[in-house]
């Protein structure tokens, strides 16, 4: 058992302070301002910051590991331990438009590995059903059309592992959307050339949101809106955002976050530097290239997107938390779990001074060790 003793956190809408957080059994089970801690293992957090752990929806790599790369387990627990350490308590390993036995190999290591899961929730597709025109780094030569026998065998095959996928709508049949959608996959609308309208009627039919807004999609002209103005103008679309200032602007992300507030959320779409397979990652300005130069990722931690919107995009803390918190655990139905301070939810939380430098991570209501 443990007790947070003198810490800070938002509890709705409010800077909350001199309040215990008790943790039994993996979960926060009292809020209190009672000092007595009898029996617990106290934790004083001398006034800095207490938060959520951060779930980012889209990573490809940490440790020093590409799990596209090397699809296995062992990069599985790698990038778990990587980024635990880092504050991210929960997140979907991504893969990119890669050959059916990528695909399957890192489909079948994810399901092995799924008994044994700490952090990882499942798996994110990005691809290979985008549309060629806006492919980004994706290799062309995978780039497919999805007919709906392959989704059927895909979901099978992924046994429930399949969390989210990204796909260009206006390119797949309508019964291919709704079977997704029916099986629960979170599907979002990404490296897509649609037009305001073609979104607009996506979102309509149930795709709940965007990946990494701005990039890889139709931009906005005043007389040709294209996907950002229809995500901006729809009621519940969401979106991701890589806040690396290097991926976007972060003039941009600030007039995107007060258009949309809490539809939209962080992600990294991290790598790591790869010399093997399609996707040979080099580190270029803090950003990943492919050796054509092509934009191909971040080297973006959750914590320092945070603190890139507190610091270059007038975000206030609260608002910026939440966007690497609670939005994304909404979006995967997992509110109920986790992404807020409140009794019931699993203590999954972290600990971050003044100048938002991280200082502890609790996981599971298990402090872990540095």
């Amino acid at each position: 058992m443990i007790a947070i003793t003198d810490s800070r956190f938002f509890r709705d809408n409010q800077l909350i302070a001199n309040q215990a957080i008790l943790i039994d059994n993996k979960k926060i089970i009292a809020i209190t301002d009672e000092t007595s801690s009898d029996g617990y293992q106290v934790i004083d957090a001398e006034q800095n910051y207490l938060t959520p752990g951060f779930i980012d929806l889209q990573i490809y790599g940490a440790g020093d590991r590409l799990f596209s790369a090397e699809p296995t387990v062992e990069s599985l627990i790698i990038l778990e331990d990587d980024l635990l350490k880092k504050g991210t308590t929960g997140f979907l390993a991504c893969m990119a438009t890669n050959s059916t036995e990528v695909f399957n190999s890192c489909i079948m290591a994810a399901k092995e590995h799924r008994p044994h899961a700490r952090n990882f929730l499942g798996l994110h597709l990005e691809g290979p059903y985008l549309n060629p025109k806006r492919l980004g780094a994706h290799i062309p030569e995978y780039v497919k059309k999805a007919t709906l026998d392959e989704i059927k065998e895909l979901l099978d095959f992924g046994d429930g592992v399949i969390k989210m996928i990204t796909i260009a709508p206006e390119l797949q049949d309508d019964e291919v959307i709704q079977y997704l959608l029916d099986n629960n996959v979170v599907v979002s609308l990404g490296h897509s050339n649609a037009t305001f309208a073609e979104a607009t009627a996506a979102y309509n039919k149930g795709i709940q949101t965007t990946t990494h807004l701005f990039n890889a999609m139709s931009p906005i002209h005043h007389r040709d809106p294209g996907i950002p103005t229809a995500v901006f103008n729809h009621e519940k679309a969401m979106a991701s955002i890589i806040a690396d200032g290097q991926h976007i602007d972060f003039a941009v992300l600030k007039f995107a976050q007060k258009l949309m507030n809490e539809r939209l959320f962080l992600i990294t779409d991290a790598v790591t530097a790869c010399s093997n397979g399609p996707y040979q990652h080099q580190l270029s300005d803090n950003k990943y290239v492919m050796p054509n130069g092509t934009l191909s990722g971040s080297s973006l931690t959750m914590l320092q997107a945070v603190k890139n919107c507190v610091s270059h995009c007038d975000i206030d803390l609260n608002s910026a938390l939440k966007m690497a918190a609670a939005y994304p655990a909404k979006l995967i139905g997992l509110e109920k779990l986790t992404g807020t301070i409140e009794i019931g939810k699993l203590a999954n939380l972290l600990i971050l001074d003044e100048s938002l430098n991280l200082k502890e991570v609790i996981f599971n209501g298990q402090r872990l060790s540095n």
